[in-house]
């Protein structure tokens, strides 16, 4: 059973460092459940309550999961504390943006099965997400009845990384749903993430006993139907919250590099050792990387995607003008290397 008070919320020391003398009593405490346009709904130790926002915030300035502190008398938000943990992802187009998937999370659990959906480059973009938040993450292998040996799927999901755990369960077997418990004590927050029909409502509804729609996978491809369309925090069975998210098609990379160093950190310990400190792993004398490879130590596929994320991130993080000095500077280049040509060939 829940505990309705703030510590059963998730109210710790690193909240209660932010308030001023007489603040927690003037406005009061509440953890955001679900965020909307206008609006956001919130926890308190007294029940749930609606809350507006004040002209200087905007909805996409708050995430489920943040604490905000409140006027009782308007119910609205006066202001939000700072998250000890925030998810986000790069927003699409063409301007540096991000969006908040959930804030102040403990774990983030990487819902994916055991069949077609199993896809280590996007598996490797989730622990990067988790890496770069500073959250546990956690692999949770669903629909192992589909496959002959699911202990493969479990060795190849903690291979990616030496700092990621995997598990296997049957989402729609309640008892199996008990070996998540260590990762949801009384207070904890977890958040599930993942493809589309990979079970990751099924769990919801085992372990918060609510009744959320599931649908299984589309006849003839194993891609599942969006069934969550909206981020929310909800209490589970053992005292902990669960925020489950919308099945995210793409999970794009940008001021990430923290994380990508901390998901390969095999490969970024190993490239320091290269001859050349400006060693790009190609065809460079003494590259350890590729010796790794030879040596048939290194997984080349991996090496592969870790260069492709750190491209991605380096590009999606650089302002409008910074991109326009990297173009200038090639251009120039360019233009040098052919001025020379031409002098020689005179």
């Amino acid at each position: 059973m829940t505990d309705a008070s703030l510590a059963g919320l998730g109210w710790s020391d690193d909240f209660a460092a932010q308030l001023e003398p007489g603040e927690l009593e003037a406005t009061p405490p509440a953890r955001l459940c679900d965020v909307h346009r206008d609006r956001v709904q919130a926890m308190t130790p007294v029940g749930e309550i609606s809350l507006s926002l004040p002209s200087d915030i905007q909805a996409g300035d708050l995430a489920v999961g943040d604490w905000v502190l409140v006027d009782p008398a308007e119910n609205r938000i006066v202001r939000a504390l700072e998250p000890r943990s925030v998810l986000r992802r790069r927003a699409s187009g063409t301007v540096l943006m991000h969006q908040l998937i959930a804030a102040n999370v403990d774990t983030l659990m990487i819902v994916t099965s055991c069949n077609a959906d199993f896809n280590p480059a996007r598996l490797e973009r989730y622990l990067t997400l988790a890496a770069s938040s500073h959250t546990e993450p956690l692999i949770v292998l669903t629909k192992g009845d589909l496959v002959d040996n699911a202990d493969d799927y479990v060795r190849q999901a903690e291979a990616l990384s030496p700092h990621v755990s995997a598990i296997t369960l049957d989402a729609r077997d309640t008892t199996a749903l008990d070996r998540l418990l260590p990762w949801l004590k009384p207070g904890a927050t977890a958040a599930l993430v993942g493809s589309s029909g990979v079970g990751k409502s099924t769990i919801l509804n085992g372990l918060t006993g609510e009744a959320s729609e599931t649908q299984g996978n589309r006849k003839g491809d194993n891609k599942g139907r969006h069934t969550t369309t909206s981020r929310s925090l909800r209490a589970t069975h053992s005292g902990a919250w669960l925020i489950d998210t919308p099945g995210m098609r793409s999970l794009g990379m940008s001021e990430s590099g923290d994380g990508i160093d901390r998901v390969f950190s095999d490969l970024t310990e190993l490239a320091t050792t290269c001859k050349f400190s400006d060693c790009a792993h190609q065809s460079e004398p003494g590259c350890a990387i590729q010796a790794g490879i030879k040596a048939g130590e290194i997984d080349a596929d991996r090496f592969q995607r870790w260069e492709k994320l750190l491209a991605e991130d380096q590009s999606n993080s650089e302002t409008a003008a910074e991109k326009r000095a990297r173009k200038r500077g090639v251009t120039r280049q360019i233009k040098s290397s052919v001025q020379g040509k031409r002098g020689r060939q005179r």
